[in-house]
């Protein structure tokens, strides 16, 4: 019963601090202000979260948990038609992939606390998108690349984007930009309905 309230107030803190994100960006987002929307001395939050960077890496693990609608989508295959739509949902969502960005690159770092979460989450996107691009290429894509080798690159496109979009929204529209590299995976050849380049 504890252990149900418990999960439950963690639960109400990783919304509030998303609503917190949203409004106020990744350095607005204090602990002190989370702990002031859901009712909770910032003592009572350390509780549940011993540090900032404790609870982003948590909100970001439950972002990835929605994206991958808690990860039914992997045994299919994350197709490149659901990629272009998640791009275009965190187009919507900057505070989201701000704290993304802004913790991805503090996780280089020696000893960093979520180090860990990105590494581990990387070994998994990198898994999970040579799927993808083993359900529309099979062994080999049009330039010649296999899945695995193609997989960190589709990666390093939709991450690099971001930093782009974040810092010069107006001169990267990040969906147009991502439909554009797919056009280029393909070999040139328009993708389905809906992911044309232009």
């Amino acid at each position: 019963m504890a252990r149900a309230r418990s999960e439950e107030r963690r639960a109400e803190i990783l919304r509030a601090t998303i609503e917190v994100i949203a409004e106020r960006g990744y350095r607005g987002t204090t602990l002190g202000a989370v702990a002031e929307r859901v009712g909770l001395t910032q003592q009572g939050l350390l509780h549940h979260f011993p540090t900032k960077e404790a609870l982003l890496v948590a909100v970001l693990d439950e972002r990835d948990q929605w994206d991958t609608g808690g990860g039914a989508r992997r045994g299919e295959g994350w197709r490149l038609e659901l990629l272009a739509s998640l791009v275009d949902y965190n187009a919507m969502r900057p505070g989201i992939v701000q704290t993304f960005s802004a913790l991805l690159g503090e996780s280089v770092t020696e000893d960093h606390p979520a180090r860990e979460f990105f590494t581990h989450r990387y070994g998994q996107v990198r898994a999970d998108m040579a799927e993808s691009l083993r359900d529309e290429f099979g062994e080999r894509l049009p330039g010649g690349l296999t899945p695995e080798q193609a997989a960190p690159l589709l990666t390093a496109v939709m991450d690099g984007l971001q930093y782009q979009w974040l810092l010069d929204p107006e001169a990267v529209d990040m969906p147009v930009v991502f439909r554009h590299f797919l056009t280029l995976l393909r070999g040139g050849e328009p993708g389905p309905a809906g992911l044309s380049a232009s």
